[in-house]
């Protein structure tokens, strides 16, 4: 009832209605006897249990009882003075002490509620024995079983309180730690399929809008003097920008690349070089070494991407006249090496990622070796062409095979 008792369940709230009705039971019980057996200050009995009981019924509706213990501890000692006076003018009065036991534990610091016990336990043998003119072991039994059995009820319900309130907080935190971890889950999630999406519009959308932008370029140079080359430059933009716009509608559909459908690997390969060869002044082979081995769906799309983001640097930076690509199968490994007789560059002096003039190639090629397991390593220098190989195993990680289903 105070800050320190434990709050009101649908269990307590039963368990302190039936300690009410035990009260005004025992009440009516010694004002009931004292009518019938015909006893004598019958109407000062009725008066006392009267006052005890509209004393005791007090407490319930005094808001200070359940939040103080100052105020609980005084309306305690106004109930037991009204039962003191109910026990010496009737023996009947010493079953009140029972449920007055349940009250003073509850409401009562622990020491203080065991004391309050043991004075009241011996107020009430006194008073039956002064009743009885005479004092037995026997008479001593009753009151001290009750308040026995009262302390080992109340702690024992107090700590089973305890426990209870210590696993509805551990309870609260599990759940909030679960929702914690499934927003973090979500933002993971989230922050993964953005990178995804990223780094596939960048190797397909993005190096395709390039290519129709070379290809419109030369059209441009080609006109007047040469139109059938405008016308076929044209053509091929519009070749080009019908590729795209399948591999977006595939995005949406969160397919397979369309240049992976019904076909290998290598042969994937083979015709993303025929097509750059094509489209552009520059000659794209395709060699295969080793057996082949059965890829994932992500080591096809890895490379496969890979191979699409390294031609397309070719093309729009290397002002190379030839590059060979080459898929290895190495047993536990898969290698792609993409080799080119262009200008070169320091690796080591990129220029800096911009939405505007991109430079995101490398770092998105990378990012798909590492979430693979695999490596990526670049050698190149001014005016000694560029040597790319990505190194992948052929048994990737547990954590990136949902790459492979996106």
């Amino acid at each position: 009832m105070n800050s320190a008792a434990p709050a009101l369940t649908p269990t307590t709230r039963a368990l302190a209605w039936c300690l009410h009705l035990l009260v005004i039971g025992l009440l009516s019980l010694a004002a009931v006897r004292a009518v019938t057996g015909e006893r004598p200050h019958a109407g000062w009995i009725i008066a006392a249990s009267v006052l005890c009981g509209l004393t005791y019924a007090a407490g319930p509706v005094l808001p200070g009882v359940r939040r103080s213990r100052r105020t609980a501890a005084l309306w305690l000692t106004a109930v037991g003075a009204c039962w003191t006076v109910l026990l010496a003018l009737s023996a009947d009065g010493v079953w009140v002490a029972f449920p007055l036991y349940f009250l003073q534990l509850h409401l009562l610091p622990r020491r203080a509620g065991v004391a309050a016990v043991v004075a009241t336990a011996v107020v009430a043998i006194a008073g039956f024995a002064v009743h009885q003119d005479s004092f037995s072991a026997a008479m001593a039994i009753g009151p001290a079983l009750g308040a026995a059995v009262a302390v080992a009820v109340v702690w024992g319900y107090q700590a089973l309180y305890r426990e209870s309130e210590h696993r509805r907080r551990l309870i609260e935190e599990l759940t909030a730690t679960r929702a914690d971890l499934a927003a973090a889950q979500h933002t993971a999630g989230v922050l993964a399929e953005r990178d995804r999406l990223a780094r596939e519009i960048h190797d397909t959308l993005a190096q395709g809008l390039s290519s129709i932008q070379l290809l419109l370029r030369a059209a441009e140079r080609a006109l007047p003097q040469a139109p059938q080359n405008a016308a076929r430059y044209v053509d091929q933009a519009r070749q080009a920008a019908a590729d795209n716009l399948a591999e977006a509608r595939r995005f949406v559909a969160a397919l397979t690349p369309p240049t992976l459908e019904g076909t290998t690997l290598a042969d994937a390969l083979e015709r993303l070089c025929t097509t750059t060869s094509a489209r552009h002044r520059i000659t794209a082979r395709f060699h295969l070494t080793g057996d082949p081995a059965p890829l994932t769906t992500a080591h096809e799309v890895a490379l496969l991407r890979i191979a699409q983001s390294a031609l397309a640097n070719t093309v729009r930076h290397a002002g190379a006249t030839t590059a060979e690509v080459t898929l290895s199968y190495l047993g536990d490994h898969v290698a792609l090496d993409i080799v080119d007789d262009g200008h070169g560059f320091d690796p080591t002096l990129l220029p800096a990622s911009d939405p505007e003039t991109g430079g995101f190639g490398l770092a998105v090629m990378r990012a798909r070796t590492q979430a693979l397991g695999g490596t990526l390593t670049i050698e190149s220098a001014p005016g000694r062409g560029t040597a790319l190989a990505a190194r992948l195993p052929l048994t990737p990680p547990s954590a990136t095979e949902p790459e492979a289903h996106p």
